[in-house]
Parts: C-alpha cells; structure tokens; sequence
C-alpha cells in the first residue's frame, strides 16, 4: 500500500489526476494481461495477412466513429517513440536474429500500451489498432520460433473488446498486391526462405500464414469476416459488429483477443 500511496501524492504534489488503487494494478508490469475493463475506452484490433486491406478499413472506421462523436486513437506496429524507428531501420537489413526481432517488436508494443494505448483508453476513447500482438505472433511461429515463448513474451498485452480477423485466400490476394505496388521482401518471406524471386517466395510464405492465422482465429475466438468482398461490404460488416462492442459496456472482452 505504500506504493500506491507515494504514486497517489506524487500525483496531487504535481497537479496531476489521483490513481485509484484499482487504476494504479492496471500498469503494466510483465505477469500477466493488463485489465483494461475499468476504463470508458474501448480496443478494438484489425488482423489479417499483408494486403488483405486493413489499413483502409481502419481510415473508414475512423472517419465513421468521428462522425459518431468518438474519439479515436489510430495505433499500429512499430509506431512507438522508443523502438519504431529503430525497428524500421533493423528491417533495412537482415542481420538481427529472429527473436531478437520478437523482442524488439515486443518492446515497441509495450511502448505503445504504456504510453500510448492506456492513456486513450481511460480517456474513453476507441482506439483501432492496425494488427495486434497475433500478427507478429503467426510471422514468428512460421519462422520457427516456438509459440510458447512468443505468447510468454505477450503474456502483458490486454484482453481486447473485439479482434476481426480480415480473411482473404491468395487468388483475391495478390492482385490486391500488385495493384499497390508489388511484392515486398518482408511480405513474401525472403528473410528465410530459400527462393529465387519474390513471387515464388510470397504465394507458399502467405499460404503458410494464413494456415496459422486461421489456427489463431479458432483458438482465440476472432471475429472472422469475408475480406474476399468489396472494400463497402467489407466496412459494413465492420461497422455492423463493432457498434454493439463499443455501446454495451465492452462485453467483448469476455472472449476475443484471449491470450490463454
């Protein structure tokens, strides 16, 4: 009771809001998910395979929750003040270690939750966030690192309200691809696999993580959606199961996103 205390006049001393005792727990500290069901926010996660169109259902989203009269937080990976940058620039080479990406990407995640993620949540905003802690999770296991240790790793990161998982099979995904730009390098899996060219490296490496993001959807309880439809439809589907989550007191938290 001390610490909560000293944090408590630490925070009156400096003009700062008081810390319930129940507020002051919620601060992550590695052992196990922080409880995020005592704030008026909500954390609603889009995962899905590269190009699978996430990032443009998250502008929609956003855009309809304003409209709406909600704040919104839009979050994603290696986006972090402490380690984004950084990871972006590891990614230019390929000379880190599997897990020391893990823990890189961990500690960015972890960066984004303490300084980032929680304060929106307690403000009571929505906060969308572009892949959550699976999508790093599914790279890894198909890289070789055992899953485990990789949900140990993010054994911290909170129960969220709802994570729709876009599904989408590789004939409606590639030409998605190549109308943005191509095949990338990260995306196509040539850090490991032993291809001559980027397509033939991208069709079995997405194939691959689709099979695990599909196995991380039945055990985790996702909200499955049809991203082979149109953008609209796709947005609609979005919008007509994410309005119940964030009008109903965040009842989705009993179920998605589960880290056990």
């Amino acid at each position: 009771m001390y610490f909560l205390e000293a944090m408590n006049a630490a925070a009156h001393a400096d003009g700062g809001f008081r810390l319930s005792p129940a507020e002051a727990i919620t601060r992550p500290d590695g052992a196990r998910p922080v409880d995020i069901s005592i704030y008026p926010g909500h954390l609603i996660a889009l995962e899905g395979t590269d190009g699978v169109g996430r990032s443009t259902q998250i502008a929609l989203l956003r855009e309809w929750l304003e409209t709406q009269g909600y704040g919104v937080l839009h979050t994603g990976l290696t986006r972090s003040r402490l380690a984004g940058e950084g990871l972006r620039k590891a990614k230019q080479g390929t000379t880190l270690g599997q897990r020391t990406l893990d823990l890189f990407y961990a500690t960015d995640f972890a960066d984004r939750l303490e300084n980032d993620i929680l304060p929106a949540l307690r403000a009571g905003f929505v906060v969308l966030t572009d892949r959550y802690v699976y999508s790093i999770i599914a790279r890894s296991i198909i890289r070789g690192i055992d899953s485990n240790w990789l949900f140990d790793l993010y054994r911290f990161a909170p129960v969220a309200d709802g994570v729709f998982y876009l599904k989408v099979d590789i004939p409606h995904l590639v030409p998605r691809v190549l109308a943005r730009g191509g095949f990338d390098f990260w995306e196509s899996g040539m850090d490991f696999r032993n291809e001559r060219d980027l397509y033939s490296s991208f069709v079995p490496y997405q194939q691959e993580l689709l099979r695990v993001f599909d196995e991380l959807a039945a055990a985790h309880r996702f909200d499955v959606l049809d991203a082979n439809l149109g953008i609209g439809e796709v947005f609609a589907d979005l919008q007509r199961r994410i309005l119940p989550i964030i009008t109903a007191g965040g009842e989705g938290r009993d179920g998605h996103g589960s880290n056990g």
